[in-house]
This record gives structure tokens, C-alpha cells and sequence, in this order.
């Protein structure tokens, strides 16, 4: 299955490569591979906020939605008024089978509309932006991470590890996401309704 990460300028690294690391590591030990795609609006050369370069190519070019990742990271002050980047996150997760948001990710998921009505999380030190960009959204504040069918948000950096765990839990089974727990030194934050960080 794809596992399309979608990149824009000053993203936050971990955010991106955190939940790469869990998914990728699966790949080490059980026949059901992610194929991990790196996407932008235009692709070419993306910066996040450490100064980390990744090369990307077009959103446009994606032809299997899969599973979709969205960071966060400063970049997403920017991104959530770029109406053609939002409509084309709209129209790959409407077409995924699922998307994941890590931090203030959601604002731009949440700026597609697709989750009015719909429980979220989002980064606590940024919550209260995030929650701006739509308000008829759910916010749950407390939460490390939120499921609603297809979509799981989660809260800051370091909560889409656990997120992405949790991900895997739910769709490969705990022995599975705790085998990644193992391969990768990770002490897993499995508890989604409780962010320490709240």
C-alpha cells in the first residue's frame, strides 16, 4: 500500500519522519510493504524548519491515495490560506483509505472540511490557532491522538509516533505495533485520550 507523506515548506522533521520510521520499519518484518512516496504541490526540493531537504515530487503525479500523512510545523501558517494545496489535500483524502495528521497538520485537514462534525486533536501549544481554522470541528484538547473512522489526528511532533503506533495496532494488531515499539527503542504513549503535554 502507498504511504504518501505530503511535504510543504518548514514542516516540522519529526512530524514527517517519526511515523516514516514506524511504517518504514514494518517493512522490515512482515510482507505487507509500504511503498513510502514523498509529495509536494509542485514538487522539487522541500525545506522543513530544521533545514532538512527532501525531494518531493508533484501532488499531481499520485496515483494511488493510500494512506495520506500530513505534518505540521510552522509552514501550515502559510499553507491553510493555499487554496489550490488544500483542495488538492481534499481530494486525495476523499479518495484515501487513510489520513493521518500530525500536529497542526489538522488545520489543514480541517480547512478541507472533510472533518466538521468530527472529533480532532491537534499540538496544545498551538491549539487554539488550529481551532480557528474550523471551528465546527470537535476538538478534543485532552487527546494524544483521535480516530474517526478513516481519520486519526494526533498532538504535537513527537504524539505521531505514537499515533502512527496506534495506527498500526488498529489495522495489523498491538503485537505488531509492539514489535515496532521494540525495533525502534521507543517507549510508546498508548494511551490516545491522554496527552501529557495537555
Amino acid at each position: 500500500m502507498k504511504f504518501n507523506v505530503i511535504l510543504f515548506d518548514c514542516f516540522e522533521t519529526i512530524d514527517a519522519f517519526g511515523p516514516v520510521e514506524v511504517v518504514g520499519t514494518i517493512n522490515k518484518f512482515m510482507e505487507k510493504k509500504y511503498e513510502i512516496e514523498f509529495y509536494s504541490l509542485s514538487g522539487g526540493m522541500i525545506t522543513s524548519s530544521q533545514n532538512v531537504k527532501v525531494h518531493t515530487q508533484p501532488i499531481s503525479s499520485i496515483e494511488e491515495a493510500g494512506i495520506i500523512l500530513i505534518p505540521g510545523g510552522f509552514g501550515t501558517r502559510n499553507e491553510v490560506n493555499n487554496q489550490k494545496f488544500i483542495q488538492n489535500i481534499k481530494a486525495l483524502s476523499e479518495k484515501a483509505q487513510y489520513v493521518l495528521t500530525v500536529c497542526t497538520g489538522s488545520a489543514l485537514l480541517a480547512k478541507t472540511g472533510l472533518i466538521k462534525g468530527l472529533k480532532a486533536t491537534t499540538n496544545k501549544m498551538a491549539f487554539d490557532w488550529v481551532v480557528e481554522q474550523d471551528k465546527d470541528v470537535n476538538w478534543i484538547r485532552k487527546a494524544r491522538w483521535v480516530v474517526n473512522g478513516k481519520y486519526y489526528t494526533s498532538s504535537g511532533v513527537s504524539a505521531g509516533m505514537d499515533m502512527t503506533l496506534g495506527f498500526v495496532s488498529d489495522t495489523l494488531g498491538k503485537e505488531v505495533a509492539e514489535r515496532v515499539t521494540k525495533g525502534i527503542e521507543y517507549l510508546w504513549n498508548s494511551d490516545k485520550e491522554n496527552d501529557p503535554f495537555c
